[in-house]
């Protein structure tokens, strides 16, 4: 892969994932053992040769002790006390059909933030573990049909649903409408 192909979001976030992964003190194969992804996705992701996906990124939260969005924060800038829509930073997982919009990033100071999720028709995000364990998280549909599965109950929600939850073990995410679901994550640390 030439470097001009890297895109500078999965740069800046391949080192970020290094330089936690070196704060901790963890080998790649310790790190493996510990998020149950294999040595050499790590190693691809911390040097930007794959772009990661949500999965991978929440497994990797939950060794870390973070939220998806402190980590996607801590690359990029300091957030500023109003984020117009233009700068509120997105990230994709091609992969799944996931696109997340930070529309509240969070700061070192908070313990909540704003999410936008956006699922394509069939999408389906499945997450092993909660990134911080006891997250509280507000789902609120705001155009079509989302199916959140935690704690083995399923919660179909439509427009206008919200759905209030602590997260304590696998969630699943799935699209339950044919034109795509778009929805607001708010996240309360606990």
């Amino acid at each position: 892969m030439r470097s001009d192909d890297i895109d500078p979001v999965d740069a800046r976030l391949g080192a970020r994932l290094a330089e936690l992964r070196a704060q901790h003190g963890y080998s790649l194969g310790e790190l493996a053992d510990r998020s149950g992804v294999s040595r050499s996705t790590l190693s691809r992701a911390e040097r930007a040769e794959i772009s990661p996906t949500a999965s991978l990124l929440n497994r990797l939260c939950a060794v870390y002790g973070r939220t998806m969005s402190q980590l996607l924060s801590e690359v990029e800038a300091e957030p500023a006390p109003v984020v117009r829509t233009a700068d509120q930073p997105e990230w994709q997982d091609r992969a799944s059909g996931f696109v997340r919009r930070s529309v509240s990033p969070p700061h070192p100071g908070l313990r909540g933030e704003l999410v936008e999720g956006r699922l394509t028709a069939g999408a389906d995000l499945a997450y092993d573990r909660p990134p911080v364990a006891g997250l509280e998280q507000h789902i609120w549909v705001l155009d079509g049909a989302l199916e959140v599965t935690a704690e083995d109950t399923a919660h179909h929600l439509g427009t206008g649903d919200c759905l209030r939850m602590r997260v304590w073990g696998p969630t699943r995410f799935r699209c339950a409408a044919p034109e795509g679901v778009r929805y607001l994550l708010a996240v309360v640390r606990p």
